[in-house]
């Protein structure tokens, strides 16, 4: 069964970007790299602050248009609960 995984990664500034994906590894490997255009490659955003896994897209792509609409303070509390010290997630994934 395929796995989803809604994220959300931040910047040493705290600035937050939340995401999608069927391949986190991959995904964040792209963020981290700066292959992308966009907010994580302008900002800085390297940090893996908070996952959630699903095996239901709907659910995914659903729970990630819930939590880009939410404010910043709720964002934070969802991180908070997993990890309260901001800590990378992905930070032994890589051999860079």
């Amino acid at each position: 069964m395929k796995s989803y995984y809604v994220y959300i990664m931040s910047s040493l500034s705290k600035r937050l970007y939340v995401g999608v994906t069927s391949n986190l590894l991959g995904r964040v490997w792209q963020h981290k790299q700066k292959k992308i255009d966009g907010l994580t490659k302008r900002y800085n955003i390297t940090k893996l602050v908070w996952y959630e896994e699903t095996n239901d897209v709907y659910a995914a792509l659903e729970y990630e248009r819930k939590i880009k609409k939410w404010r910043r303070e709720k964002k934070i509390i969802l991180i908070e609960k997993k990890n309260y010290g901001w800590l990378d997630l992905s930070e032994n994934w890589y051999d860079f």
